[in-house]
């Protein structure tokens, strides 16, 4: 973590809280036109499941936009972690709507994506273009990247503080300017009052029953995080397995998306695999009370995995939530604790493991379903990071402390 200079700090106050509060007004508004346009693809697509057969031109439609248009965005939430760690030009507008477009498309025709990327990459767009309005150097523009990601996750789940510790916590070990902390949590509360502004509403789970904290407990508690350590795993060694082989295999990069998207409409129209399309939220609500079957995460991570490593686009982090949710849903048949304890102890382990950010996903864990489930969430968010491996979702996050030292170890030792 840098070092603050407190005359400059005060000094330079008034200017970062302006900032501050025109990218949490932006971001959130752009969140909350992205959240009602993508309730309404959704809904159209629920209505119309014909609609899955499109998704070859659906995927057309992305894979050409970006090849002519968005070549220098289309690592997405990878390029904002690059130009933080080696600042070198001010990311793109056009990142925003591109990704914005691409989303929907995905979303419209029923391929298997999150919701997270794109507003996280919609709010990073939006925070870099303040560099050329108050002439901000390379370190200032690190403090805009933190905020951009700050307040896209905060005004897209609903979950301020976790958005803004997540977004420290992401790039912790990229080094963090002692400012960026007090700003990070300022634009997240900005943007997540502007998304309320615009009456949008989040999803709202509930755990209604938490037992005592015993040894049993805690031991069971211990084994979700594992397993929701390995599944992160599987699910981050997919999408880059899947992006690879897509990369390798097919040179021109708009037929990527439509030969996968002819895979995923007969996977999904053709063999009635319809509840992995999309964010599958109804999917994730049903868990918290109803056993999922053990291979519905395994099935999520596959189709999301091809889905976007065919060249779709949205985010990871809301499959990552079925992902979780339904495995915990799932060991509720031998697990005797109760379902949506589970359910949300999975939910965001998960996510912990996938993006190595255990305390951004606490936190969540604890503004979504209460401060009375915390200590199991706590263990399993902890346990799950250190158990998914040394490579997460983002490829350019860097990974260092004691998890690099335990997975640098382990390989030494192999």
């Amino acid at each position: 973590m840098t070092s603050l200079n407190p005359k400059h700090f005060l000094l330079s106050l008034p200017k970062w809280i302006l900032i501050c509060v025109l990218i949490g007004i932006l971001s959130g508004s752009a969140s909350a036109f992205f959240l009602v346009s993508l309730e309404w693809v959704t809904q159209f697509r629920i209505q119309h499941n014909w609609i899955i057969w499109l998704l070859p031109f659906g995927g057309f439609l992305v894979g050409l936009s970006y090849y002519y248009w968005g070549e220098s965005v289309a690592k997405g939430n990878n390029l904002l972690l690059e130009e933080y760690e080696n600042p070198k030009k001010v990311i793109p507008f056009k990142m925003a709507p591109l990704v914005l477009l691409g989303t929907l498309l995905t979303h419209l025709f029923g391929g298997s994506a999150g919701r997270e990327g794109t507003a996280v990459q919609m709010g990073g767009a939006i925070a870099d273009q303040f560099t050329k309005f108050f002439k901000l150097d390379n370190s200032e523009r690190k403090i805009l990247i933190i905020l951009g990601i700050s307040a896209g996750f905060a005004s897209v789940f609903g979950t301020p503080l976790a958005g803004a510790i997540f977004a420290l916590e992401v790039l912790y070990f990229s080094k963090i300017n002692f400012k960026s902390i007090l700003l990070s949590f300022l634009v997240a509360y900005a943007a997540y009052f502007t998304v309320e502004f615009w009456e949008i509403k989040h999803t709202h789970y509930n755990i209604p029953v938490v037992p005592e904290l015993s040894l049993n407990n805690i031991i069971f508690t211990l084994i979700v995080g594992i397993l929701s350590g390995f599944a992160a795993l599987l699910f981050s060694r997919s999408t880059h397995f899947w992006s690879s082989l897509f990369s390798k295999k097919i040179k021109y990069p708009p037929l990527r998306p439509v030969i996968g998207g002819v895979v995923l409409a007969i996977a999904i129209a053709g063999f009635g695999f319809t509840k992995f399309s999309g964010l599958g939220v109804p999917v994730i609500m049903d868990s918290f009370s109803n056993p999922n079957q053990w291979y519905d995460f395994l099935l999520k991570i596959l189709f999301t995995g091809f889905t976007l490593g065919a060249g779709f686009k949205g985010g990871e982090v809301t499959p990552l939530f079925f992902v979780g949710a339904t495995l915990g849903s799932a060991l509720s048949t031998v697990i005797p604790m109760p379902i949506a304890l589970l359910a949300g102890i999975g939910f965001v382990a998960v996510f912990s493991g996938a993006t190595h950010t255990p305390i951004a996903c606490t936190i969540m864990g604890m503004e979504l379903f209460g401060i009375a489930p915390g200590i199991f969430i706590a263990i399993a968010c902890t346990i799950a990071y250190f158990s998914s491996g040394s490579v997460g979702i983002y490829k350019s996050q860097i990974v260092k402390g004691a998890k690099y030292k335990l997975y640098q170890r382990l390989n030494s030792n192999f």
